[in-house]
C-alpha cells in the first residue's frame, strides 16, 4: 500500500479544517441574522403592544367620563331625531294637550270676566262677554291639539331639538371640571395617532392588530431557521464524530452558536400577558353601548428585563432575587461556554486550571438557566389558569347586559430560543467529555 506523504495529509487537513470553518462561518452568520431580526422584532412587538394597551386601556375607555359623555351624546342625538309616537301614544297625548288647552281657556276666561269696580274694567268684561265665543274656541280644541302633536312629530322639528338638546349636553361638557389626566390621556391618544398615522379608534386598532399578526408570524420563522441551524450544527458533529482533527475548530464554532443563541435567548420576550375584557353590551334608553378590547392587564418581559426590575426595585429582597437570576442564570451560563472553550484550546496548564475545569464541568450543578426555563413555564401555567378563572368569573351573557372577556397570556419565541440554548448546552457539555484530550473530571 502506497504511503500518503505528512505534507500531504497535512494539507488535506488543512483543507478540511478551512472548509469547516467557512461553511460554519456561513451557517453562523445566518444564525446571527435570523437572531437579530428576532430580537429586533421582539422589541418592535412588545412596543406595538404596550401603545395597543395604553390606547384601549380600561381607564380610557370603559372608564373614562369622555368615552361616556361621546356614547350618550350619540345615544340623545338618535333618540330625539328618531323620536316616533305610536296611535296609541298619539291619543293618549292628545288627550292630555287638550286637557292643558282647556284649561288654559278656562283660566284666561275666569280671570278676563272675573268681576271688576272701576268703569273701564266693567266695559273690557262686557266687550269681551260679547265678542268672544269661548264654547266656539272650545270647539277647536282637539284641532289645536292635532296640529301641536303634529307639529312636535315633525322631522325638521326633532332636527331643531336635537340641535337643541347637544348644544345643551355640549355646555354641560365644557363647563364640567377637566382634571391633569384627562389632559393627559387626551395627549397620549393624540400622540399615538400622529405615531401610526391613523385618525381614528377602529383604524388605529385595525393597523396595530394587522401589525402585530405579521409580526408575529415572522418571529415564530426567525425562530425555527436559528432552531435548524442548531440542528445543522449537531448534524455535523454526527457526521465527522470519527474526524478527530476537526474537533477542536468544530466544538468552538458551536459555542459561537450557543452565544448566540443566549443572546437571543435573554434579550428576545419569553412571557406575555395580556387579560382583556373583548366586548362588554349593555342597552341604554333603548341604544346598545359597546366597548370593545378593553386592556385589563400587559405587562411583556424577556430575562433581561424582569432582572432589570428587580434590581431597581427599593425592597432588598427584590434585589437580592435579581442579583441571584443575574449570576445564576445569565453569568454563570457565559462562564461555562468560555471555559469550554479554553479548556478545549488551552495548553496542560491553563486547561487544568481549577476554575477553569470548574465552570467547564462542575458549574452545571450551579447553574440555573433550566431552573429559568421550568420557572416560567410553571409561571405560565399557573398565571394562565389563575387570569381563565377570574375572567371567566365576569362572562355574562344576557337580554340586557353581555361581557366577554379574553385572555391572551402566552410563551413567546425567546422562550423557544432560551429552552434551545440549555439543551443544546447539555450537549455541548456531553461532547466536551468525550472530546477533551485532558481528564475531564
Amino acid at each position: 500500500m502506497t504511503k500518503i506523504p505528512v505534507t500531504e495529509n497535512v494539507k488535506r487537513f488543512n483543507v478540511s479544517k478551512l472548509l469547516l470553518i467557512l461553511g460554519l462561518g456561513v451557517l453562523l452568520c445566518g444564525e446571527a441574522y435570523f437572531g437579530y431580526q428576532l430580537h429586533s422584532l421582539s422589541n418592535q412587538q412588545e412596543e406595538i403592544k404596550e401603545d395597543y394597551s395604553n390606547v384601549n386601556n380600561i381607564t380610557l375607555g370603559l372608564f373614562s367620563v369622555d368615552q361616556w359623555s361621546d356614547k350618550v351624546a350619540a345615544i340623545i342625538n338618535h333618540q330625539v331625531r328618531h323620536f316616533t309616537l305610536t296611535p296609541k301614544q298619539k291619543q293618549a297625548l292628545q288627550v292630555e294637550v287638550e286637557q292643558i288647552i282647556l284649561a288654559l281657556i278656562n283660566k284666561a276666561e275666569a280671570l278676563v270676566t272675573k268681576p271688576q269696580k272701576s268703569v273701564g274694567g266693567k266695559l273690557k268684561v262686557l266687550a269681551v262677554k260679547t265678542f268672544v265665543n269661548t264654547d266656539k274656541i272650545k270647539a277647536q280644541v282637539p284641532e289645536f291639539a292635532k296640529t301641536i302633536i303634529a307639529k312636535i312629530d315633525n322631522p325638521q322639528s326633532k332636527i331643531k331639538l336635537s340641535n337643541l338638546a347637544m348644544s345643551k349636553f355640549a355646555q354641560v361638557k365644557q363647563s364640567a371640571y377637566v382634571d391633569s389626566t384627562t389632559t393627559a390621556n387626551d395627549s397620549l391618544i393624540n400622540k399615538m395617532y400622529l405615531k401610526y398615522h391613523v385618525s381614528s379608534p377602529d383604524e388605529f386598532n385595525s393597523k396595530l392588530t394587522n401589525s402585530l399578526a405579521r409580526i408575529r408570524t415572522i418571529t415564530y420563522d426567525y425562530s425555527f431557521a436559528m432552531l435548524a441551524c442548531i440542528i445543522a450544527v449537531l448534524m455535523l458533529w454526527w457526521i465527522l464524530r470519527k474526524r478527530v482533527e476537526l474537533h477542536a475548530a468544530l466544538f468552538v464554532m458551536s459555542l459561537l452558536f450557543a452565544f448566540i443563541l443566549l443572546a437571543v435567548g435573554l434579550t428576545a420576550s419569553m412571557i406575555e400577558v395580556d387579560a382583556r375584557i373583548k366586548s362588554l353590551d349593555f342597552v341604554l334608553l333603548g341604544q346598545h353601548v359597546v366597548f370593545k378590547n378593553q386592556v385589563l392587564f400587559f405587562q411583556s418581559k424577556s430575562i433581561l428585563d424582569v432582572v432589570k426590575v428587580l434590581v431597581k426595585q427599593p425592597q432588598w429582597d427584590s434585589i437580592g432575587v435579581g442579583i441571584l437570576i443575574l449570576v445564576f442564570s445569565i453569568l454563570f451560563p457565559l462562564m461555562k461556554l468560555s471555559s469550554t472553550g479554553i479548556h478545549l484550546l488551552s495548553k496542560k496548564k491553563l486547561a487544568e486550571n481549577k476554575i477553569i475545569k470548574y465552570f467547564a464541568f462542575q458549574s452545571g450543578k450551579w447553574s440555573m438557566a433550566d431552573v429559568i426555563v421550568i420557572a416560567i413555564l410553571m409561571t405560565y401555567i399557573g398565571l394562565n389558569g389563575l387570569l381563565e378563572s377570574q375572567l371567566a368569573s365576569l362572562n355574562i351573557r344576557s337580554n340586557a347586559l353581555t361581557i366577554i372577556t379574553t385572555n391572551n397570556t402566552a410563551l413567546q419565541p425567546g422562550y423557544i430560543i432560551f429552552i434551545s440554548f440549555v439543551l443544546y448546552g447539555l450537549v455541548l457539555s456531553t461532547i466536551l467529555k468525550f472530546i477533551t484530550p485532558y481528564d475531564s473530571h
